[in-house]
């Protein structure tokens, strides 16, 4: 959830847009349905199950609770800017202050085989995108879960401060990361990158 400074990420905010059932932009299985793609995408890539997963914008660590019931030995590390959310769920579910633009100042071990970022990158700066996408792939070894629409997609929800940029915008940015597409919304690591096929994505 890091993103414009004219936001206030506290109990209000993820109270309307993740829990409050007429307003939230994601239902509770909605976002299992999505912790469950991003852990199978990465672990077909490494051949492997996964041992680590960094979730840049984590808000209240909503993945957590569930990548620990199909992994209960992962290390998981959310980054937040929210005191709110950081403060209430920090000990609970391992989140920490921080955000995308700053991530070399978190207190961050190694390198991970999942790093997510979702519902964030459309509402940054593209100075900041640019550096959050670069530090995200200098972390990974090997797949990230980025949400990323353009201004060729509808949507709903959460749509103030939103920026939507062209694809090919992305693409570029993506690329200059060293990430490759692999599947919906996940991008391989430089690392592996060879190993993904030109149907299984690519650009």
């Amino acid at each position: 959830m890091s993103g414009s400074p004219q936001k206030r990420y506290d109990e209000r905010y993820f109270e309307r847009w993740y829990r409050r059932t007429r307003t939230r932009v994601h239902s509770p299985d909605d976002v299992k349905r999505k912790v469950h793609l991003a852990v199978a995408a990465a672990e077909f890539m490494l051949g492997r199950d996964i041992v680590s997963v960094l979730d840049v914008g984590a808000g209240e660590g909503a993945w957590q609770p569930i990548l620990r019931r199909l992994r209960p030995e992962v290390r998981y590390l959310g980054v937040d800017p929210s005191e709110y959310a950081v403060r209430k769920y920090g000990v609970r579910r391992n989140l920490v202050r921080g955000s995308l633009e700053a991530l070399d100042e978190a207190p961050l071990r190694g390198r991970f085989d999942l790093v997510v970022c979702a519902d964030v990158l459309n509402y940054v700066s593209p100075m900041t995108l640019r550096r959050g996408i670069s530090q995200i792939a200098a972390l990974l070894r090997g797949v990230a879960y980025l949400e990323i629409y353009t201004s060729e997609d509808e949507l709903t929800g959460d749509l103030h401060t939103i920026d939507l940029r062209p694809p090919a915008y992305y693409r570029r940015l993506l690329r200059e990361a060293g990430l490759v597409r692999c599947g919906i919304h996940c991008y391989a690591s430089e690392s592996i990158a060879s190993s993904v096929t030109a149907m299984e994505g690519g650009w």
